[in-house]
C-alpha cells in the first residue's frame, strides 16, 4: 500500500534536486547517503527520519519548511 504523503514528499525532493541539476548520486554524496536511499525517498518507498530530513535539506540548499509545507491546505 502506497502512502500519499511519502509520494508527495518524494516528488518535492526530486523537484528540488532537479532544480540544482544534481543526479541522485550527486545528492547522495552531498548528504552522505547511498544513491538507492535517494531513489527510494523520491519514489515514496522510505519514511525519512527528522535528522535525515535535515541532512537532505542541507544538500538541497533549502530550509526544512520548504520541503514540508503543504500548499494544498
Amino acid at each position: 500500500m502506497e502512502n500519499k504523503e511519502l509520494i508527495e514528499l518524494g516528488e518535492k525532493i526530486k523537484k528540488y534536486r532537479q532544480e540544482l541539476s544534481l543526479s541522485q548520486e550527486a545528492l547522495a554524496h552531498k548528504c552522505d547517503f547511498d544513491r538507492t536511499y535517494i531513489s527510494m525517498l523520491e519514489r515514496g518507498k522510505r519514511n525519512p527520519s527528522y535528522l535525515n530530513l535535515l541532512k537532505l535539506c542541507k544538500g538541497l540548499e533549502i530550509q526544512i519548511y520548504e520541503l514540508l509545507e503543504d500548499k494544498n491546505g
